[in-house]
Parts: C-alpha cells; sequence; structure tokens
C-alpha cells in the first residue's frame, strides 16, 4: 500500500520534474541578494571554500547525468513529461553501479545550486527535499520497468541499490558514447549551471555593476555557455542535426 502510494506521487512529481531546476536556482539568487554572501560564514575564505565546493557538487551532478545520458539506450531515460518509457531496460555502464543514476546526478546537482545560495539552511532543506522528490519518481519509474521486465528487472535490483552508488560492479556500457543526444538531452542543464554561478555571484554583490571581480572568467565562460545554447537551440528547431534522439 506504501509503496502504491510513493508510485502515485511519483507520477505527479515525474510529470512537473523539469520545472525543479529553476526553481532552485532562482531562489538561490534571491537568497544571494538578501543575505550579500557566497556563503554562511564569518570568514572570506571558508565562504569561498563553501561557494566553490557547491561548485564542485553541482558539476558531479551534471558529470553524472553526462556519462548516464551519452550512454544509455535510445528510447530509455527519456525527457518525455508524460509517462516514464524504455524500450530495454538499462543495466550497463552507470546503471551497473546505481538503479537511478540520473536522478542521483540531479540530487548532487540541486544541493549544489542550492550551496550557491550561501544559505546551508537552504542547501540542507533542498537536499532533503530533493532526495524525497527523487525516491518517489524512482519508485513510480521502477514499478513501470517493473511490469516491463519482470525478472529481468529483479535480477538486476538484486544487485544493483537504488540511490546509493556502489563501488564495485561496472560493467562496461552496452553502446558507445551518443555525444548528440547527450548534448540534447544536457545542454539546458549545463548552461543553467554556469548561469546559477555568475548570477549569485552578481546577486551577492548587490546586482551592482562597479563592484564586478577584477577576474571576469566564470562571466565570460557564462557568455560562452550561453552562445553555445543558442546554437544547439537553433540546430535543433531549424535542422535536423538531433532528429530522432530521444
Amino acid at each position: 500500500m506504501y509503496q502504491q502510494e510513493l508510485a502515485r506521487s511519483g507520477n505527479f512529481l515525474f510529470k512537473i520534474r523539469g520545472t525543479y531546476l529553476s526553481i532552485v536556482v532562482v531562489i538561490s539568487v534571491i537568497i544571494a541578494y538578501y543575505y550579500r554572501s557566497i556563503g554562511p560564514f564569518e570568514s572570506h575564505q571558508l565562504n569561498e571554500i563553501w561557494y566553490w565546493g557547491g561548485f564542485v557538487i553541482a558539476s558531479t551532478g551534471a558529470l553524472v547525468r553526462i556519462v548516464t545520458s551519452g550512454y544509455a539506450a535510445l528510447g530509455t531515460s527519456g525527457v518525455t513529461k508524460k509517462e516514464a518509457i524504455a524500450a530495454e531496460l538499462n543495466t550497463t555502464g552507470p546503471y551497473s553501479i546505481v538503479r537511478n543514476p540520473l536522478y542521483l546526478g540531479r540530487i548532487l546537482n540541486f544541493t549544489g545550486l542550492a550551496m550557491l545560495s550561501g544559505s546551508w539552511v537552504y542547501a540542507s532543506l533542498v537536499f532533503l527535499l530533493s532526495v524525497l522528490i527523487y525516491e518517489r519518481i524512482s519508485v513510480y519509474e521502477e514499478e513501470f520497468l517493473r511490469r516491463e521486465f519482470g525478472e529481468a528487472h529483479s535480477e538486476w535490483a538484486k544487485e544493483v541499490p537504488f540511490l546509493m552508488p556502489r563501488f564495485h560492479g561496472w560493467k562496461k556500457p552496452r553502446y558507445p558514447f551518443w555525444i548528440r543526444r547527450c548534448i540534447k538531452r544536457e545542454d539546458k542543464k549545463i548552461n543553467w549551471l554556469f548561469t546559477a554561478v555568475v548570477a549569485t555571484d552578481f546577486a551577492s554583490r548587490g546586482f551592482d555593476t562597479t563592484k564586478l571581480p577584477d577576474n571576469m572568467f566564470w562571466y565570460y565562460l557564462w557568455g560562452v555557455s550561453m552562445v553555445a545554447f543558442i546554437i544547439v537551440r537553433g540546430l535543433r528547431y531549424l535542422t535536423k542535426t538531433f532528429d530522432g534522439i530521444s
């Protein structure tokens, strides 16, 4: 009964999951502007460690998703917002060490982005909410996979943990890394990552252009990511570069 309730709530959360990233970033920027700090400490050095620690955690989450998206079979791990889909059961590559690598990546990504706000309270809340949300979405998807693949799913689930990865048992990916699929799936998330870094830094300076850092590297990098994002979106909508890629 409890499992069914988790699956029902997971179905709803699955359909609206595309909005979470923008919400986390926008709230991070608002908090950074309110507190005018990149970290929760009195020490500027500790605050910098906190801030860039958040960036590393967010980037690790993004990397997990990049690797997973690039190696996943077509017709699986899709971006659909309507319902779970799976042309086959992914059990190799990242799926050989954790059953839900995309959602593990998202939990890390969200937590790191929330840390950029400079608030440990917000970062903690986002971490806890992300675990609760993606636990339920994962239960919903696993109920679907169990119906679709039966014994094959059961055998895989016995060996591979749910959301906390194991550090052994890696199986070589069944398919080669597909860069176009990875770009189509993750371009928006990567752009949001650089946007969050620049926006929270700028917000912590009160959006005052006279207080911009002497080293503008991350601002320039954000500009490059925006140009790349626009180019990829143009290719998606104006050409057939990404046609047929789920």
